[in-house]
């Protein structure tokens, strides 16, 4: 295990350990929180979670203080954030004491270095590269994450306002963020961390790095497979694959359409949006499933593009 605590111990690696307790103790307080406003709704609806975050405010006259009832910024929240700014400051000096900062020498073209990682806030989308094309990792996700996310409040709407919600009221979407960030996401920095060693290589973390070490690598595609060898036909083949796993959304909308009071309120475009971007997500680790159990590099290959 002594290759494992090198991994851990360098100064590179550090804030993704720290990222591990912070992670936990925040979904944590989320849950927390969650079940608290669950019970509040139960109880008195959602005005009770209003009243529970926003305190008891003392109604006033016309006549009175029109200050009566207000919080001030200063010093209240001022006071607050100028002891947060001093703590993290505290923080960060002491690990800049304790730990010498990552530096390497000069860059050099004749001595590459094996591996060659990105910072630790890259390493996902470095290890996306492992199983899709560099425009699908490094453009197309990207782009898909960062749209998605800012679509979240127009496609689920919550109807009881903004910074107001439960884990009874919002599963699917609380589920389907903390797979997406947890699952997914930090599981590829972690695993380009720990398990990514010389050719960016799988090392479990009891193996030694050895960069002569041969590691076969997947060679064949989802057509393969089913012994298909015409290009013609496994493009064919790998676009109808394609398109009937997109179609799932299809196929669950009429199913379910007249029976559920959620793709109702969703309509048609929403859900659409919504059914897309889930799908896609879903597909990260059904490719990574398909790449280390069955060694499939493309599920569907064209002279112009693979997927």
């Amino acid at each position: 295990m002594e290759q494992l605590v090198a991994i851990l111990t360098k100064p590179d690696n550090i804030p993704i350990l720290a990222m591990v307790p912070v992670t936990i103790g925040l979904v944590f307080l989320w849950r927390k929180a969650a079940l608290t406003n669950d019970r509040l709704i139960d109880e008195g609806g959602i005005e009770a979670v209003r009243a529970h975050m926003e305190g008891a405010r003392p109604e006033r006259g016309d006549d009175e203080d029109p200050d009566l009832g207000r919080l001030h910024t200063w010093p209240y929240l001022v006071r607050v954030e100028l002891i947060a700014t001093l703590i993290v400051l505290l923080v960060v000096t002491i690990w800049a004491i304790g730990i010498d900062a990552p530096l390497e020498q000069l860059a050099d073209p004749t001595r590459t270095p094996n591996p060659s990682k990105a910072p630790w806030y890259f390493l996902g989308l470095q290890e996306m590269l492992v199983y899709f094309d560099p425009w699908i990792a490094g453009v197309m996700l990207p782009l898909l994450i960062i749209g998605g996310l800012s679509a979240i409040p127009y496609l689920d709407v919550n109807p009881n306002g903004s910074g107001y919600y439960g884990w009874k009221q919002r599963k699917f979407a609380i589920v389907t963020f903390l797979f997406g960030f947890l699952i997914l996401w930090f599981s590829l920095i972690l695993i380009g961390m720990v398990f990514r060693g010389p050719g960016w290589n799988w090392f479990w973390p009891w193996e030694t790095w050895d960069p002569q070490r041969p590691i076969a690598t997947p060679n064949q595609n989802w057509s393969d497979l089913f012994g298909i060898q015409s290009q013609l036909l496994a493009a064919i083949f790998g676009a109808l694959t394609i398109a009937c796993y997109y179609g799932l959304a299809v196929v669950y909308w009429f199913r379910r359409k007249a029976s559920s009071p959620t793709l109702q309120r969703m309509g048609r475009l929403r859900y659409a949006i919504t059914a897309f971007l889930f799908l896609t997500m879903m597909a990260l680790p059904i490719k990574m499933i398909l790449r280390h159990a069955l060694g499939v590099k493309y599920v569907w290959v064209t002279p112009w593009f693979n997927i």
